[in-house]
This record gives structure tokens, sequence and C-alpha cells, in this order.
């Protein structure tokens, strides 16, 4: 290890504490967002959309925030605070590798979210037609809660069908099955 890397650590271990901030202001956040109604929650991205217009607000903490409670209360899962990490990498564009059983599935959750409010259509592509639909099934409790619209596209759909899934929020799918 150089004397550098010493003092101001890797790059890596840069980048998980500038991320563990965001972290602990979602956390901050958990008490606000469990006191919300389940109209409020689900009616929260139109509010959070209105709050982007302050540069000061932070949307990935009340995202993220959101996210948490409505999985908590759909499916019965909480986003630990690694999942959360791996969710901010995401978010920013950057793999996040996770063993099976670290719950890649739940933490898609967060960024897909956050990106919707931002105005962005979600592709979620997994690697097998189960997958797809039993994730679009599963996390789609979480999305329909928070108000967004979840479709799954799959082989043997029809044209038709294949509109109507691109035309949700999120769209699950597998890689040969979407065009672009």
């Amino acid at each position: 290890m150089s004397f550098l890397t010493k003092i101001f650590g890797s790059s890596n271990q840069r980048a998980l504490k500038r991320m563990q901030v965001s972290v602990d202001q979602t956390n901050l956040l958990e008490s606000e967002y469990q006191q919300l109604s389940d109209d409020e929650l689900s009616g929260l991205r139109v509010r959070l959309k209105e709050l982007l217009k302050d540069t000061n607000f932070d949307l990935l903490a009340h995202a993220f925030a959101a996210t948490r409670e409505a999985s908590v209360r759909t499916i019965g899962l909480r986003h630990f605070d690694a999942q959360m990490l791996g969710g901010i990498a995401l978010s920013e564009g950057n793999i996040a590798e996770m063993k099976t059983g670290e719950g890649k599935t739940l933490v898609a959750t967060l960024p897909a979210y956050m990106n919707v409010v931002k105005g962005n259509k979600v592709i979620l592509v997994t690697v097998n037609d189960y997958l797809a639909q039993r994730d679009a099934a599963w996390m789609g409790r979480v999305y329909e809660f928070l108000g967004l619209s979840v479709g799954c596209i799959t082989a043997g759909l029809d044209d038709d069908a294949r509109r109507v899934a691109y035309g949700c929020d999120v769209t699950y799918g597998t890689n040969n099955e979407f065009g672009f």
C-alpha cells in the first residue's frame, strides 16, 4: 500500500465514503416517510418532481426513502445500507457487483423509482423469461404502490402486448426480447 493510499484511502474507499453520506441522509428521512399515509406515499412522485426545480433538493435521498418505505409496506423487505450503496452506484451509472442472495432485485427498485421521477422510462434486463416475470410481479407491487406502471416483455408476446409493456414506467425483460 502506497503512502498516499494510506493517508487518503483507495479510490473505492473514497467513493464508498462519499456514497455513505447519501445513505445517512436517506436513513434520516426514514421516520418521516414511515409517517406518510399510503395515499401520500403513492402520490409522492408528483411532489418529488416539483421539488426537483429546487437545485438544492436531494432527490436521491427522498426517492430512496420512499422506495424503501413502499417496499416495507408491500413486500415486507427493507433495503439494508449495503443495498442502498448498490442503488447509489447504479444511479450513478456504475456497476454494482452483488452475489446471489444479496438483493440485486430489490436494489434495482431504488434507482428505478428515482429515474421515473426524473421523467425517464426504466428497462430492467434479466437473464430469462422466468426471472423477468417473477421480478415484474414481485417488485411490481412496490412500483405500483408508488404510482408507477410495470410491464414485462417475454418470448411469444404479440406486437400489441409489447407496445403496452414498452409504454409502462418500468419494463422487465430479457436482452434478446428488447428492440431498440
